[in-house]
């Protein structure tokens, strides 16, 4: 499904943040990105989400070399994604069951076909009594549970998640994980960045953690 060899990641000038990184996330995997502050987590799933090129290597996504496609391509790429950034992205002007419901309404569903999804899953995420409220009357950890609901809506064929678990309390935090691995379950594939260790070593799935540029793998995926 993603596949990353000898990949190079620099900004201008500067320094590699991202060396010779190869690993690959087969269909319906769960894998967890560790690492510490300014490792180039964030910047590895840019990549994977094609809001980056690499600056050297090669990059695959669902079978097609992402060096070969045409730009006009890409978006429908992007749209069997779903992306959870640490930054939330939330339309302000939109209710929390509008923002999660966008995906589904670009898509071309009416309201009538996804209103029962969506609100059953705000209640999954403990938002079930704020479906009115926009972003602005929201916590920082309400939004981010409202862009985790986002992300997931659509039952995207790859997640990726930079730090959902980092504004909500340890209770919260499970219970979004568990929402994770049932995804999972059902064939989305998964890939977490995240520094809680909690959580990863509670959750039995893969783990590939960046040091000084390079990915190692930690935790092999269960068999």
């Amino acid at each position: 499904m993603v596949r990353f060899e000898n990949v190079g990641k620099r900004y201008g000038r500067g320094p590699e943040i991202l060396r010779d990184t190869s690993f690959a996330l087969e269909p319906g995997s769960f894998t967890f990105l560790t690492g510490p502050s300014g490792a180039g987590k964030s910047t590895l799933l840019k990549l994977v989400f094609l809001a980056e090129r690499p600056s050297r290597g090669l990059i695959s996504l669902f079978g097609h070399d992402l060096a070969l496609m045409h730009r006009a391509d890409l978006p429908a790429l992007r749209r069997r994604i779903g992306v959870v950034f640490q930054e939330f992205r939330l339309l302000e002007h939109l209710s929390a069951f509008e923002n999660v419901a966008l995906p589904l309404r670009l898509a071309g569903k009416t309201e009538a076909e996804y209103k029962k999804d969506v609100s059953e899953l705000l209640s999954w995420v403990g938002l079930g009594e704020r479906l009115n409220d926009k972003p602005q009357r929201l916590s920082g950890g309400e939004q981010q549970r409202v862009a985790i609901a986002r992300a997931i809506v659509a039952k995207p064929d790859l997640l990726l998640a930079d730090e959902p678990t980092g504004n909500v309390d340890p209770e919260i935090g499970q219970r979004l994980i568990r929402l994770f691995v049932e995804l999972n379950r059902f064939g989305t594939t998964v890939m977490i960045a995240s520094h809680d260790r909690g959580l990863i070593e509670s959750t039995p799935a893969r783990e590939l953690r960046l040091i000084d540029g390079h990915l190692v793998e930690m935790r092999a995926a269960p068999r």
